[in-house]
């Protein structure tokens, strides 16, 4: 059998993402009870910490019948100096996919290319894409599908940006990132989506007549040496009440949490009505259950 990985946005295709979508709003106002993993078993690699990613996915497996195992760096091999290879080949023969949270991207891929089971991308520095299917899913609750629209990313090109990116291409939106200068994704990813996305300096320019402003902490983990540093350089890019006048009067706030209020984002806008941060939040559990359901079940 030939199992599907999920290592970022483009390992579905565009009509997939869109099927996903739609699954994980139907899932989210199902009332009977509805078990498609029953007995099935996650693996949970994690070697970040984690809040909203870890409950969501074992959730997601507890309510559809399943269970997730969750495996810190103390918690294995991995942690003492057992190899990527070996770990994926053991593990995936006993659990029926693998769920991985680490740093550097190159390490999924090994477990991917590796393991016999399906390998979902619970966040590395390069991508956090089940964060963009809630994100996604969140927008077309509240105002209707996303394609053509224009989505502002203020602040840092980090993995969450780049996810942002596959997004454009995959569901057809507009991308405007404003970002300080030295701090703009990778090269390779904006050459291959240029055609979904543009880069400014001007926070003003990119938020104006937006349908969406989306933004996360300066600082992300692993960069908490640089807290200072950059609390200097993306004082400009702070999402406030001026900055949402520019987008449009219906536009939605997103952040994927946490926040420091203050700091990248205003108490009053992430608490405001235009906020749907805390259904974003919830919706995680939703979109990967429709994730897991379709890789698994």
């Amino acid at each position: 059998m030939a199992y599907r990985h999920f290592l970022s946005l483009m390992d579905l295709s565009k009509d997939e993402l869109q099927q996903l979508i739609a699954r994980a709003i139907e899932l989210k106002t199902q009332k009977t009870i509805y078990e498609p993993l029953k007995n099935k078993v996650a693996g949970m690699v994690f070697e970040k910490s984690s809040t909203r990613t870890r409950v969501s996915f074992e959730t997601a497996m507890a309510q559809c019948g399943g269970s997730a195992i969750f495996l810190s760096p103390r918690d294995t091999q991995l942690g003492r100096g057992e190899s990527i290879e070996d770990m994926a080949r053991v593990l995936s023969s006993m659990v029926d996919c693998i769920i991985v949270r680490t740093d550097a991207h190159d390490k999924i891929e090994k477990f991917a290319e590796y393991s016999v089971k399906p390998v979902i991308n619970a966040l590395t520095d390069l991508h956090h894409p089940c964060q963009l299917l809630a994100d996604v899913q969140t927008y077309v609750e509240h105002r209707g599908s996303i394609q053509g629209k224009k989505v502002a990313w203020i602040g840092d090109g980090n993995n969450m940006c780049h996810s942002y990116m596959e997004a454009a291409h995959q569901f057809d939106f507009e991308l405007v990132i404003a970002h300080p200068v030295g701090y703009e994704p990778d090269a390779n990813l904006l050459n291959k989506f240029k055609d979904h996305v543009r880069l400014s300096h001007n926070p003003e320019q990119a938020v104006t007549d937006a349908d969406l402003i989306s933004t996360d902490v300066w600082a992300s983990m692993g960069q908490e040496q640089e807290q200072t540093e950059r609390a200097k350089i993306f004082a400009a890019y702070q999402v406030n009440n001026k900055l949402m006048s520019l987008a449009k009067s219906d536009a939605l706030f997103m952040h994927c949490l946490p926040a420091h209020r203050g700091e990248e984002v205003t108490a009053d806008i992430i608490d405001g009505n235009q906020s749907v941060v805390w259904n974003q939040a919830g919706n995680r559990l939703h979109s990967q259950k429709a994730l897991l359901e379709f890789l698994l079940a």
